[in-house]
């Protein structure tokens, strides 16, 4: 993702600098990118660089495409894959975010307290004081830059209105009801707290990083509940070494 984003903005960069603007909405769709290779550059040198860019960029988002086949080929196979199963209930966490967010963070049980997670995650707002004053400041970002993308990036979905769409069903079903609750439960109360932060005025970085950060502790409970519920020996973590 990383490589097709530095591509997107190296070619976007060329066309800036030809003062070439595209006039639709959806950038790197069909009809984008069908328009970028109606371009016609100033130079011949810039039109082969525009055509290496946009054979990167296709080449690139193939090789995505590819390597999600795989990651979802392969996962099913993973000691960790009832956990990943479930924390799907939690609206804003599919596939890859899931499967993102586990591999990085392990055992999220090894916490005993989601608090914890959330200061490994570097998801807590750091802390400046002096003699008898107190300064709260931004989070701390000292843990796992990875896993906290994936987790920001999933909060922005309780931005809408709690709802079970017919995706999340899929993804809930054949899970224990314990799960639902939790994930459920999660929605209603991240939603509202969205909202409300919303409408203090609160900056809206600060809201989805605010919403992660809640986020995870859900995750936990879901997380705690798979390695120690009896309910479904199927959803039960091993606990044999990775």
């Amino acid at each position: 993702m990383k490589d097709l984003k530095d591509a997107k903005y190296q070619l976007k960069a060329l066309l800036l600098r030809n003062n070439i603007n595209y006039a639709g909405t959806a950038n790197w769709s069909l009809k984008h990118l069908r328009w970028l290779t109606e371009l016609v550059l100033p130079h011949p040198a810039q039109q082969i660089v525009l055509q290496e860019f946009i054979q990167t960029i296709n080449e690139r988002m193939d090789r995505l495409e590819r390597l999600d086949n795989e990651l979802s080929h392969h996962v099913y196979q993973w000691r960790y894959y009832p956990v990943v199963k479930a924390i799907q209930a939690m609206r804003g966490v599919r596939l890859l975010v899931a499967t993102g967010v586990v591999a990085e963070l392990g055992d999220l049980t090894r916490f005993d307290h989601p608090r914890k997670l959330m200061s490994y995650l570097g998801l807590v707002p750091s802390e400046h004081s002096s003699g008898g004053k107190r300064h709260i400041g931004a989070i701390t970002k000292c843990g796992n830059g990875r896993a906290r993308r994936l987790l920001v990036e999933g909060a922005h979905s309780y931005r809408y209105a709690a709802n079970i769409s017919t995706e999340l069903q899929k993804r809930q079903e054949s899970l224990p009801k314990q799960i639902v609750d939790i994930a459920w439960k999660a929605q209603l109360r991240l939603c509202k707290r969205y909202k409300k932060l919303i409408n203090k005025g609160k900056h809206y970085n600060l809201v989805v990083t605010a919403i992660a950060r809640e986020m995870i502790a859900y995750i936990w409970a879901i997380a705690k509940q798979i390695v120690l519920s009896p309910i479904n020996p199927k959803l039960r973590l091993s606990r044999v070494p990775a």
